[in-house]
């Protein structure tokens, strides 16, 4: 139980304190906070805003995980923006262009975004390796490096295609075959839940499974704990850099893939960029756990959401990216505060029980 608490008390004292800070500025700018919220949870829980949001969370759970997995070690994959956005260019150029049968197609393209972001983080990991270049520097470079290739092959000379009746270039059009069909879990939702849904669930699971049951994901964690220890242990340091990045450059080439086969078939100009620094925020506010990341990524999309409705209403959205932002900055201080009152707490009960044990040998003496 008390395990349990700690584990819920830093998030529940960062939101309480997001809320606040934004209780505050809707106060100060003239806007009643209790209508404000009101009408943003009316918006965010009807159908249509539900659906929206389970699709949201999908992509922003798949971000969050990508980044978590080099967490763990205090591997800093700042470019996941850049391989799911290279993963999906290259990813959505080969599904349509191959003709193969339905499941044969889907798999196809997912496995060549998965390859195409492996590729792009494990540069980062090499030059970490051989030339010992930080992976946050090498890997915000790539992001912009990502974005000139992006440019580049989104011409008609190369991957592109002008649209029918548009001057919006993209890729071919995935055909029919290569589509994932969405699910009709929410009544009265007029689009569907992305079925990759299920994809984003079993990343969940192996996540939890690869750092709770394999040699892999303790050799992960001693690393992050204690790199020094770690060594001493015989892990191979510059090995797992590279399994990392490699393994966290595969998962950030998923990111793309609800969207590319569940609604838009094709990678355009309008292709949602910037997930990957969701992630980042989202891992941080689930603190890296496999668990945690649902509620946080389920709670970012449910304010991604529902801050559509503040325009209409006269309150500025942005103060939804406020709460946002300050959810993220507190809940670094919150578990900290919280790992510190955890280790008193812990003392105050062993010398507890020390002096308990020194009165019972009294006793028996």
């Amino acid at each position: 139980m008390r395990r349990i608490v700690f584990a819920l008390a830093a998030p529940l004292l960062a939101l309480a304190f997001a809320v606040l800070v934004t209780t505050v500025i809707l106060l100060v700018s003239g806007h009643a906070p209790i209508e404000t919220y009101r009408q943003m949870w009316d918006y965010g829980t009807q159908p249509d805003s539900l659906s929206l949001t389970l699709n949201l969370s999908t992509t922003y759970y798949l971000a969050a995980i990508a980044v978590a997995i080099g967490f763990k070690m205090n591997l800093f994959n700042i470019g996941v923006d850049g391989q799911y956005r290279l993963g999906a260019l290259f990813a959505a150029y080969v599904g349509g262009t191959v003709s193969l049968p339905p499941v044969l197609h889907v798999a196809v393209i997912v496995v060549v975004a998965m390859l195409v972001g492996a590729i792009w983080a494990g540069v980062a990991a090499v030059l970490r390796n051989r030339r010992g270049v930080s992976e946050v520097i090498s890997t915000i470079m790539l992001n912009y490096v990502a974005t000139g290739v992006i440019a580049f092959l989104l011409t008609e000379d190369h991957f592109g295609v002008l649209a029918v009746g548009s001057n919006n270039i993209g890729t071919p059009v995935i055909p029919e075959s290569g589509h994932v069909p969405g699910i009709s879990v929410i009544s009265g939702a007029s689009e569907p839940v992305y079925g990759l849904i299920l994809l984003a669930a079993a990343v969940g699971v192996g996540y939890w499974w690869m750092l709770n049951r394999t040699r892999f994901g303790f050799d992960l964690k001693a690393m992050g704990l204690s790199p020094t220890a770690a060594a001493a242990s015989g892990i191979n340091a510059k090995r797992m850099v590279l399994y990392v990045m490699l393994l966290s450059g595969a998962l950030a080439g998923l990111i793309g893939m609800p969207q590319l086969l569940g609604s838009s078939y094709a990678y355009n100009l309008d292709f949602p960029a910037g997930l990957g620094f969701t992630g980042i925020a989202i891992a941080l506010l689930g603190r890296n756990s496999p668990i945690g990341i649902v509620f946080g990524a389920l709670l970012w999309a449910f304010l991604d959401v529902s801050r559509q409705i503040l325009d209409l209403t006269g309150v500025s959205k942005e103060i939804v990216t406020i709460m946002q932002g300050v959810a993220v900055l507190s809940v670094v201080i919150a578990y900290e505060l919280v790992r510190r009152y955890g280790i008193r707490a812990q003392q105050r009960e062993v010398g507890r029980q020390l002096a308990a044990d020194a009165g019972l040998a009294e006793v028996a003496a």
